[in-house]
């Protein structure tokens, strides 16, 4: 059964991926023989009657990919499947060989949050050839035709939801002469989302750095020069405590700061409050909701975080690949037929890996203030906790 509906650049490659999803997902247990470029490859599926998923998640070290693994693991195990869940440690080569052990342990789907989507080309193929389809979780996987789906957020409404704030907190619509001066610190370059949490931003704001509402003294504004290595808390506090020192010791006023997530946006605000006597007047955002950074949005600290309900994203990706699995086809319709009670959008036209346009079913994000974060992450979605001294605690 060919999955319909993806428009693929290459369209000789295209039914041939999209029909080895639904056949490997159906005839999962069974082994076969697959024949590339005049060499035989054994599928290495056991027989043995047992649905294994392979998750391999990029690093145990952010909050965030912990509860990513855990949620995922604990839905595939409640619809009957077994789980092999690794961690990469942020470390490509250590991702590489989980996922060469997971094929060759005969897993029979892949769910793979890439620690650099760059760098899985050869073994996705391995698997490819393998007749186990692969899955990007939250990371788009590039430069490979082998990738069947991908699951993640609105990564570009992520970036435009934090670049709004700063222009409504700033008021930059009714700012008339007014400038006011901006810093932006961005994710790891290798990781495909984060160019995409960039432009959502900078599309937001680049209309105010032309009529020079804002200005960025350090004159660092493209990506590459304010990208985070890992999205490193350290490497991020570094590179504050530099600009500071650099362009803010003298009558600079910092009024505000594009972070891209959580761990660059400690970084920030640890570099601010141990450099800068303004601190706390300077408008800093995030993303992710860690607990730590929950804390500083309800002092003052850090002015908004963006919310992505993880288990949402784990839930549509258990539906996704239990779907499949079972023969059926890649559509919106089969997204609305999952009654999941949010939005989930299957976009066949923006995730451009590098050789195909990978489908992709895309949750929407939710901007947290200080004024929203109770009703929203504890009222609304029941994720969060108030704990005994009145922090935000994600809830068990």
């Amino acid at each position: 059964m060919a999955i319909k509906n993806l428009r693929y650049k290459r369209l000789l490659i295209a039914p041939i991926t999209a029909a080895l999803f639904l056949s490997a997902c159906t005839n999962a247990a069974q082994n076969k023989t697959k024949e590339a470029e005049n060499e035989q490859i054994v599928d290495t599926h056991s027989d043995d009657g047992k649905d294994l998923i392979g998750l391999s998640m990029p690093s145990q070290y952010l909050e965030r990919w912990n509860r990513d693994g855990q949620y995922l693991k604990n839905l595939f195990e409640e619809m009957g499947y077994e789980v092999d869940l690794q961690f990469a440690g942020n470390m490509i080569d250590t991702q590489i060989d989980i996922i060469d052990e997971m094929i060759d342990s005969g897993v029979d789907i892949l769910v793979i949050g890439a620690v650099d989507g760059l760098s899985l080309t050869k073994v996705i193929e391995r698997a490819y050839y393998a007749g186990i389809p692969i899955v990007a979780y939250d990371r788009l996987i590039c430069n490979t035709e082998y990738v069947s789906a991908y699951v993640s957020f609105d990564n570009y409404q992520v970036g435009r939801l934090q670049g709004e704030y700063v222009e409504e907190a700033l008021d930059l619509k009714n700012a008339g002469r007014k400038s006011y001066n901006i810093e932006f610190t961005a994710g790891d370059s290798v990781d495909n989302n984060a160019r995409y949490f960039f432009d959502g931003a900078m599309d937001v704001l680049s209309p105010y750095i032309e009529k020079g509402n804002l200005k960025i003294p350090s004159g660092q504004y493209d990506f590459y020069s304010v990208s985070t290595p890992q999205w490193s808390t350290e490497s991020a506090h570094t590179r504050f405590e530099i600009l500071i020192g650099s362009y803010y010791s003298g009558t600079n006023t910092l009024d505000a700061v594009v972070c891209s997530n959580d761990s660059t946006s400690l970084g920030v605000q640890d570099a601010i409050s141990n450099n800068y006597q303004e601190k706390n007047s300077v408008v800093i955002t995030g993303q992710d909701c860690d607990e730590e950074n929950l804390k500083r949005l309800m002092n003052g600290s850090q002015s908004m975080d963006v919310y992505k309900n993880l288990s949402y994203e784990a839930y549509v990706t258990v539906k996704l690949v239990d779907s499949l699995y079972h023969g059926q086809e890649m559509s919106q319709e089969l997204a609305d037929g999952w009654n999941l009670g949010y939005t989930c959008v299957y976009d066949t036209t923006t995730y451009d890996n590098g050789k195909i346009v990978v489908p992709a079913f895309l949750l929407e994000p939710v901007a947290i203030t200080k004024e929203n974060a109770i009703e929203q992450l504890v009222d609304t979605y029941g994720t969060y906790v108030i704990s005994d001294d009145g922090s935000l605690k994600v809830a068990e």
